[in-house]
């Protein structure tokens, strides 16, 4: 019962406290590269800088994820209408190696995960965690849930949780690790409830960042 009490009382309002906090500071001391970014996409091809589309947050709520574009203008009509494309996205991380749908600055952004800096918004609006889960595509959760029943109750612990930046699976070697496994570490993650393995995964995260480990 004391455990209980202790991760419904302190544990939610401690983590949103932390969420606000860096978000404010990130957005703050990032706007400069925010700005820079933003230019850069925007010359390469004359689209938008920021890409969104939807995702599946708490209790499966659906949200619109923020990202810098790092995609050419027409991607998602590539993906879905080449079969083997979205084939080969979904046998393996959901995560393709060398996408052809891939801009010369969004191989850049992505190796070092700042297409990701928008989701901040993100977590001010409350629709995210600086940490937690990775937020699942609509169309991914349901052919995963489909072909796999069996881990229904791992995924619905996932789902019991916002989703965040940076997470147990990203800091474990994000597209190195595969889809199973990586549905095992967000469940267990989401077990938890702790923070002290929040504060673990924020002070990993910056090494894992500039190692470009796993980054496709």
């Amino acid at each position: 019962m004391v455990r209980i009490l202790s991760a419904s009382f302190y544990y939610s309002p401690m983590k949103r406290m932390i969420d606000i906090i860096i978000s404010v500071l990130a957005l703050i001391f990032l706007f400069p590269l925010i700005l820079i970014l933003s230019v850069f996409i925007k010359l390469e091809d004359g689209g938008s800088a920021i890409y969104s589309h939807i995702r599946l947050g708490h209790q499966r709520k659906p949200f619109r994820l923020l990202k810098f574009r790092s995609m050419i203008m027409n991607a998602d009509e590539i993906l879905f209408s080449n079969p083997e494309l979205l084939e080969n996205l979904r046998s393996g991380t959901h995560k393709l190696v060398n996408d052809p749908r891939v801009t010369n600055i969004g191989r850049f952004i992505r190796r070092y995960s700042l297409d990701e800096v928008p989701q901040f918004i993100n977590v001010l609006k409350g629709e995210m965690s600086f940490v937690g889960p990775r937020a699942y595509r609509p169309d991914e959760l349901v052919k995963y849930e489909t072909d796999h029943p069996e881990v229904k109750n791992e995924i619905t612990d996932i789902l019991s949780v916002k989703p965040g930046i940076t997470g147990l699976w990203q800091v474990s070697g994000r597209s190195e690790i595969s889809f199973d496994e990586r549905i095992k570490l967000e469940a267990s993650y989401a077990r938890k409830h702790s923070l002290l393995l929040d504060f673990y995964i924020i002070l990993k995260t910056p090494w894992v960042v500039l190692q470009a480990r796993g980054a496709v």
